[in-house]
């Protein structure tokens, strides 16, 4: 046998490379995000070498360290933590249901949608005056503030989800004998829950920018109350400081929001992809 057909043989017998396994879109999207933010944090190193009131990021993360061993971050965002999700579940427990019955009964959707409808649209910062005269300047005015903002996307998204479900399976279950309430804890609710989710998932930075907001106006402690007193004594680094405490707590709500919708909608079309 010569040595080309050596040769031959050999390259047939060489198995060939394993293909390489496509990356994911989720780490795709996962990778294109934290590039993302790499690159804006670069900008905002550099860029604040310039003369203007931007303090570098590295100063800003040097306050933030400092802060966090003497334990004002952890004070700060424990309250601003605090009076959102307490809103967001007074308002979650009141609008989840209300957004049922509006889809069930003709005479509480007769009642709430009008109001429901005028009070989507408008400003509810406004209302805050009102609820400092009504109750105080503490926790429970900035609380029901939340509350009050994060209630109306609730209650419109309960209400859409409710209201159209397919009516097939509605109809399966009521031949089969199943009573209203076994009808609406497992058809209804299961098959309106993505719509839901949704709905939480649009009141909760909802109420985490009312929080920030709330404690600007009405100081005291919490993220939006030292940010604005950095500002009055022109403390720029306190500022931003405070921007990348609401970032980071804002990043992580979500991102917890989200992982519990795909755990309890492991069982829907959409945690498939």
């Amino acid at each position: 046998m010569t040595m080309s057909h050596v040769g031959r043989a050999t390259k047939a017998h060489t198995p060939a490379p394993a293909p390489r396994r496509p990356i994911s879109p989720r780490t795709f999207d996962t990778i294109v995000q934290i590039s993302v933010i790499v690159a804006l944090a670069a900008f905002w190193e550099f860029g604040a070498r310039f003369p203007f009131l931007l303090p570098p990021l590295s100063t800003v993360l040097m306050r933030l360290w400092t802060d966090l061993l003497s334990g004002v971050v952890l004070v700060d965002l424990g309250l601003t933590l605090y009076r959102a999700l307490t809103g967001f579940f007074i308002a979650a427990v009141i609008g989840i249901p209300l957004g049922i019955l509006m889809s069930r009964s003709k005479a509480v959707r007769w009642f709430f949608d009008p109001l429901i409808s005028v009070g989507f649209p408008m400003p509810k910062i406004a209302f805050l005056p009102i609820f400092i005269l009504w109750f105080d300047i503490y926790d429970t005015s900035k609380i029901i503030m939340v509350t009050f903002s994060c209630f109306f996307p609730i209650v419109a998204a309960t209400y859409a989800g409710t209201t159209a479900l397919d009516k097939w399976p509605i109809w399966s279950a009521r031949s089969f004998g199943a009573k209203e309430h076994e009808i609406l804890w497992e058809v209804h609710l299961p098959m309106a829950l993505p719509q839901i989710l949704t709905g939480l998932q649009v009141a909760l930075p909802v109420g985490m920018i009312t929080t920030v907001v709330t404690e600007m106006l009405m100081g005291g402690r919490g993220i939006g109350g030292a940010m604005i007193t950095a500002g009055r004594f022109a403390d720029s680094v306190g500022v931003f400081a405070g921007i990348v405490e609401v970032i980071i707590l804002g990043f992580t709500v979500v991102k917890s929001l989200e992982y519990l919708r795909a755990r309890l909608l492991i069982w829907h079309p959409e945690t498939r992809r």
